[in-house]
């Protein structure tokens, strides 16, 4: 299988702000896809907050926001919440294959910021239930 390049975060530290938000377009693009079906609807305690989610083995921080009209890019700003992980791991989370309190528990799941917010957006994707 062909290993593709990893595109380090300070390359896109290097864009000017407007353009920093391009790596987490596409994210963000899902997570307002998946609510705009339904499928991740975000309880009001999550607007007007900011995101980050550090996918360590890719070096590659997806920053975003929620707000009542939907998920947004995020350009500047720290965010409230910032959760780590490797690649694999946030795909298991996705899936339901994996559980956040696991994670978190190996160290295998990094959270820093708001934890109170953490536990929020902890219960919420544990409620989601996911498509086939």
């Amino acid at each position: 299988m062909m290993k593709l390049p990893q595109l380090p975060q300070r390359l896109f530290a290097a864009l000017p702000r407007p353009l920093s938000v391009l790596p987490g377009l596409p994210f963000v693009a899902g997570l307002e896809t998946a609510r705009r079906f339904g499928w991740l609807v975000p309880p009001p305690e999550l607007h007007d907050h900011r995101f980050a989610l550090y996918v360590a083995d890719l070096d590659l921080r997806l920053r975003f926001r929620c707000t009542a009209q939907g998920f947004r890019p995020l350009a500047e700003g720290e965010a409230d919440l910032e959760l780590g992980a490797s690649s694999a791991d946030f795909f298991a989370l996705l899936r339901g294959a994996a559980d956040a309190d696991t994670l978190f528990f190996q160290r295998r799941l990094a959270i820093r910021g708001d934890t109170e917010l953490g536990l929020v957006v902890k219960n919420w994707l544990d409620a989601c239930e996911r498509p086939a």
